[in-house]
């Protein structure tokens, strides 16, 4: 017996009179907002980047108009009379001390000030201070400080002592990191070394840590580099004396194109800069390799 199934009538709407709506797209537009940064890096990072890269290999000074090419001749005076070797060990020196200094003090902090305890939470906050105060002003606090005791005129604690001061203003920032760091550390691993015996100083140097490579890698990275490109601290306290004892790089510089030298200035600037290169690599490369092994 077949079965009639009726199918509904279809109902008809009537239009409402005047014209169809308008349909509104939103597009976005992402890369626009990104412009004015990608416009502010190219100007005032890799345009004068590129510049040094040409003006290295001039006669550019502020002695004449005319820019004529001289090839590698800037460079050849500058190795020639030492002055840039000297300014390079120096460098070298006091991005080390700053970078060993800055761990240090860092880490030391992050584990006294561990626990969430209202005092450790203020002091905290004090130690953040430094990194949000200008880098000038510390190093002329400093200055008022320590040029009267004499520790400032010695020509062999002074790069010793700009490198503290350095790490000092810096040493905040380490130490929120490692706490960041010690703070992910998995609750229930630490459980498990409690539960088969560790005792509390074998958990942390065996554990905790080991745990703590990536803050490690950042930290040391960081200021071993950021220092190499040190100049406030330095320019405040001794100006690069006594003796020329702390005449990093970047002071080197500063003197060289003050004096209107500036073709010498941008060959060291490009010097600098293929140095603070080929130093990052394998200092990266090295921490990451550390990282896998522990």
């Amino acid at each position: 017996m077949a079965v009639s199934v009726e199918t509904p009538a279809r109902v008809r709407v009537p239009r409402a009179s005047g014209p169809a709506p308008r349909v509104i797209r939103r597009r976005t537009h992402p890369m626009w907002f990104l412009f004015p940064a990608y416009a502010v890096l190219v100007v005032f990072f890799v345009l004068p980047t590129l510049f040094n890269f040409v003006y290295a290999f001039t006669d550019w000074s502020g002695f004449k108009s005319a820019i004529n090419p001289v090839g590698f001749d800037n460079f050849t005076a500058l190795v020639s009379d030492g002055t840039l070797f000297r300014s390079l060990r120096i460098t070298l020196i006091y991005a080390v001390l700053v970078a060993v200094f800055q761990n240090a003090f860092g880490f030391g902090l992050a584990v006294l000030l561990e626990r969430d305890t209202v005092v450790n939470r203020i002091a905290r906050t004090f130690f953040l201070v430094p990194v949000l105060m200008s880098a000038l002003a510390v190093g002329y606090i400093f200055q008022a400080m320590l040029k009267p005791t004499g520790w400032l005129a010695d020509t062999t604690w002074t790069l010793l002592v700009v490198s503290l001061i350095h790490a000092w203003k810096w040493m905040g920032l380490s130490m929120l990191i490692y706490l960041a760091g010690l703070k992910t550390v998995p609750e229930d691993v630490m459980e498990a070394a409690r539960i088969d015996g560790a005792s509390r100083w074998r958990t942390f140097w065996t554990i905790r840590a080991p745990l703590l490579a990536p803050a490690v890698t950042f930290t040391v990275a960081t200021a071993l580099l950021g220092s190499m490109n040190g100049f406030d601290i330095v320019q405040a306290t001794t100006g690069g004396g006594p003796a020329r004892t702390t005449e990093i790089l970047n002071i080197f510089i500063y003197r060289t194109f003050g004096q209107g030298l500036f073709a010498q200035a941008t060959t060291m600037s490009l010097v600098l800069f293929l140095l603070v290169a080929l130093l990052a690599f394998p200092v990266i490369y090295l921490l990451r390799k550390r990282e896998e092994i522990l």
